[in-house]
């Protein structure tokens, strides 16, 4: 029996970190080893993927899917050491002075192969729970170096807010967005690989004979418009270069640009490698109206707002 006072080490912590939309996104050439560089504006929105850690017996790291769910949107997740949270929690037990086995359960709420880094926020709230589990103390600069090592995506799940992004989008630099900005996601039924679409997007622009340089900056006008808060002036530079490759790949989501904008949004966008498509809507009043016209048509929609807080744990330490 524990004596009143004595500190109790936690049996499960959980953890939440947020998706993302690519606002801008610019795509440079491939590069000799393989990847492309980028600079993106990045931000951070109200849709989280929630970890429990659980301490197990052994050193093993298992996981699984909330309730054991693996169908419907789910369909495809690994559960095995080839997921991003599996990954995140073996980088971590390597550096952690006591830690244990653990058991990741993962409740998955952005969409998969969705172009907002759902697997890259379950890497980031891992590194959050089992930090907290395993009482390794590590700083939020030393889990963000960490971050780095398990994709590009991660580090910023891991920050939250906005930012932009440069390299391979790993060179993170905070940027100012005191206002809430409103929009309104629309998943695919089926995702799209990201590495398919890159190289999607090499395709059109060898058939083009487009030569293309690597992007140094976001335009300065969209870093402007986060800092003012204002959706009309966002609206008018949003961009993606993948956009292309993700409509060519994925005819449909043309369509569903165009009904956004029919519904009265101020502009529309794939995220990142699609095949989600997010709008821009002026207020959270009018992100509601054009949510609730996109499930009028059958639609799955999803109000949503940004920036948010990165990765941190959540009330629930369990003995």
């Amino acid at each position: 029996m524990t004596s009143p006072g004595t500190p109790q080490t936690p049996r499960s912590v959980s953890a939440q970190a947020p998706g993302k939309i690519n606002i801008s996104l610019g795509v440079g050439p491939q590069r000799a080893d393989g990847y492309h560089g980028v600079a993106s504006a990045y931000l951070a929105v109200s849709l989280y993927e929630e970890v429990t850690a659980t301490i197990t017996e052994g050193r093993g790291i298992t996981v699984s899917l909330k309730d054991g769910a693996d169908d419907g949107g789910n369909a495809g997740i690994p559960l095995d050491e080839s997921n991003l949270a599996v990954q995140a929690a073996a980088l971590l037990q390597g550096a952690a002075a006591q830690s244990t086995g653990v058991h990741l359960e993962l409740t998955k709420r952005v969409p998969v192969a969705g172009g907002m880094g759902g697997g890259s926020a379950d890497a980031a709230a891992t590194l959050v729970a089992c930090d907290a589990l395993w009482g390794s103390g590590h700083s939020r600069d030393e889990l963000a170096r960490m971050a780095a090592d398990l994709g590009a995506d991660v580090p910023f799940a891991l920050l939250g807010g906005a930012a932009v992004g440069l390299g391979v989008g790993d060179q993170l630099t905070p940027a100012l967005c005191p206002g809430q900005l409103h929009w309104v996601l629309v998943p695919s039924a089926s995702g799209l690989s990201t590495p398919r679409v890159y190289a999607e997007l090499d395709t059109l622009r060898a058939r083009a004979k487009k030569k293309v340089q690597e992007p140094k900056q976001v335009d300065p006008r969209v870093l402007q418009a986060l800092r003012s808060g204002d959706a009309g002036a966002l609206s008018d530079v949003l961009h993606n270069d993948l956009q292309p490759a993700a409509l060519k790949l994925a005819p449909e989501l043309t369509d569903i640009l165009e009904r956004g904008e029919g519904h009265g949004a101020l502009a529309g966008m794939v995220s990142g490698s699609g095949p989600t498509v997010a709008f821009l809507a002026e207020n959270e009043d009018r992100a509601l109206e054009i949510a609730g016209c996109f499930d009028d048509e059958g639609f799955e929609a999803v109000p949503v707002y940004g920036p948010v807080h990165g990765a941190r744990t959540l009330a629930g330490i369990r003995n």
